[in-house]
């Protein structure tokens, strides 16, 4: 191996996450075939020159050759990439960029049918949630209102976020998009489970929170009930002596929403410096994102700093393009859009997802190279993911084991943030060990030939939520009896899943005794053996049921069957508790006087 490959002193190598070994021998000089063979000899693995390895195997590799390796976040490489492209996204404000005042970013949170969207209706005076399934808010939206606050015109961002999972992806990449959070509280409900865990999100991101009370107007309202409540999760209103904005209103009635706006706006002048700098290129955050059949990847932005501008070139995530046009949240087209300014954009080329940070580059050149980079980097941490580490040892375990069952799906929905919630909801079902759950492929827009073809090729579940196959891939879907299921409410489809999955696992059998007899007389019958002439003591004992045969306490014959029953010289089907009766057990004849026969059945157990 010495003479082979040349060994490192404990001198650091970095790589990226799904590097090959061809990847490893052009940082240390090597050949990749000698790496292969070091692999093969000393790990145990079988991997070839170009295939993406797991974190591990390069650490492994790198300590069998006197080698450190640093496996490179995906934040630092995405940072390394776009320095190398000399731009940089996000960072402290220079002392020479010239900071504006910007608006606030709210996002509405709060328990399920506590009137979180009819509050966004009234603020807006729109109606979403005619619009919405179950009254379940299913897509991120983001709007502009304004409000007069002391005679001036103060714009406030909302968002309009689906539960709390997409909440906590955004935060979880650093897109720190959320200034304010807005507590939704119903008065005649009071605080619920998913009340307090949208405030541990709110107070984990240490983000300022104004609570709203809503539906005050409901028989049963208990407005300082609620306040009373929220003052053990450490929220205590002003009237208490507290710091935090508790405002009562109703929704349905538009009630007190200028005194929400009002509180919304003070708390973001009392605790935040919102300001940004306007005369830069636009970078910001991805919120949403769908395929629009008559205007392609449609893709709802927020900037955070800068302007964005119609016909800039613009790279988010692993999606690229140029703003073809820009519209506003009544659909009205834009020139340009400052900080804290949600806006649809046209002009991707795919989709991208919800969470991702976008930037705008010199040129179009530029923004393909990011992209292409990024996908392909995507591409080979998946894979080697998915591959895990094939062994000739794990390769024979899963020969043994005859793999364990794997439930692959492919998720397909007409938002990229349903899309990720949905994903993030069914990857956190936990059934054990025994049954795994593997999302295989993802995407937005309607469900494919491509789709249905991976579907087929893998034994894959298909899961459309909020589309539909159409046409030739519904008829492929029918052709190659792919299961294709439709979903309009993300808690449905999780609950599918769930029971499919629990369905898969292998049924628990416990025993259940049906009765016992005694034997109290044993007779010959010609060519068929001995028949006990028998009590039956508990129970019922039913014909081609299972037995055992207990003497003195000990068990001396297990898996017997009941093959005959009779009573005096009728057949029964069964014999109850205080009858006599004559059991035969087939061929096993070694039966005694005082003996007992107990009869049984394996039933299945309801998993929990």
């Amino acid at each position: 191996m010495g003479a082979m490959v040349q060994r490192g002193n404990g001198q650091v190598i970095r790589l990226p996450r799904g590097a090959s070994l061809a990847d490893f021998a052009d940082k240390i000089d090597a050949n990749p075939g000698a790496l292969v063979q070091v692999v093969f000899t000393q790990l145990g693995e079988m991997v070839t020159a170009t295939q993406s390895c797991t974190d591990e195997t390069l650490g492994l590799l790198g300590e069998t050759l006197g080698y450190v390796v640093s496996i490179v976040s995906p934040e630092d490489e995405d940072k390394e990439l776009l320095e190398s492209f000399d731009v940089t996204f996000g960072g402290e404000y220079g002392e020479d960029d010239d900071l504006q005042p910007r608006p606030p970013v709210v996002t509405v949170m709060g328990h399920v049918d506590h009137g979180k969207t009819k509050l966004l209706d009234a603020i807006r005076s729109t109606d979403v949630v005619a619009g919405e399934s179950g009254g379940i808010t299913q897509h991120i939206g983001a709007y502009q209102v304004r409000s007069m606050i002391e005679g001036n015109e103060r714009p406030i961002t909302f968002i309009d976020t689906p539960g709390h999972e997409a909440f906590t992806a955004m935060r979880a990449r650093g897109a720190q998009v959320t200034d304010i959070v807005v507590l939704v509280v119903a008065a005649d409900d009071g605080v619920k489970p998913q009340t307090i865990e949208a405030l541990n999100h709110a107070q984990a991101a240490g983000v300022p929170i104004v609570v709203a009370v809503n539906k005050i107007d409901k028989e049963g309202a208990d407005p300082q009930k609620v306040r009373g409540q929220l003052t053990e999760y450490g929220l205590v209103a002003e009237e208490y002596g507290g710091d935090t904005m508790f405002v009562d209103v109703s929704a349905r009635n538009r009630l007190n929403i200028d005194g929400l706006l009002e509180a919304v706006i003070l708390t973001a002048d009392a605790s935040l410096d919102l300001r940004a700098p306007v005369d830069t290129d636009a970078q910001g955050v991805a919120i949403e994102g769908r395929l629009d059949r008559g205007r392609g990847a449609v893709a709802t932005v927020l900037v955070q700093r800068g302007t964005l501008h119609v016909g800039d070139s613009i790279v988010a995530g692993d999606a690229f393009g140029r703003v073809r046009a820009m519209l506003d949240e009544n659909g009205d087209t834009l020139a340009e859009a400052g900080p804290a300014r949600p806006v649809q954009v046209l002009g991707f080329t795919s989709v991208p997802d919800a969470g991702d940070n976008f930037l705008v580059v010199p040129e179009d050149r530029v923004a393909r190279q990011i992209a292409e980079r990024r996908q392909a980097r995507e591409r080979n941490a998946e894979l080697a993911m998915s591959r895990g580490r094939p062994t000739l040892e794990t390769i024979l375990e899963r020969m043994k084991e005859g793999e364990k069952t794997q439930l692959n799906l492919i998720l397909k929905g007409d938002v990229s943030g349903s899309v990720e919630t949905v994903e993030d909801a069914l990857l956190k079902i936990d059934v054990g060990e025994e049954v795994s759950l593997r999302i295989i492929g993802r995407g937005v827009g309607a469900i494919t030939e491509n789709d249905v073809n991976l579907a087929s090729a893998s034994d894959a579940v298909i899961l459309g939520f909020n589309v539909r196959a159409e046409g030739k891939a519904r008829e492929l879907a029918e052709r190659e009896h792919v299961d294709v299921r439709y979903y309009s409410v993300i808690y449905a489809a999780i609950e599918d899943i769930e029971n499919a999955l629990k369905g898969m696992l292998k049924p628990i059998y416990e025993e259940a005794q049906l009765g016992t007899a005694e034997i109290r007389e044993v007779f010959r019958v010609p060519r068929i053996g001995n028949i006990a002439g028998s009590l039956v003591r508990s129970g019922t004992i039913r014909r081609n049921t299972k037995a055992r045969l207990v003497r003195d306490g000990v068990v001396v014959a297990e898996n017997l069957t009941v093959e005959s029953l009779k009573r005096f010289k009728d057949d029964a089907t069964e014999v109850r508790e205080g009858y006599e009766c004559g059991i035969g057990l087939g061929s096993y004849n070694d039966l005694k006087v005082d003996d007992v026969i107990e009869t049984y059945e394996q039933r299945e157990v309801p998993r929990v």
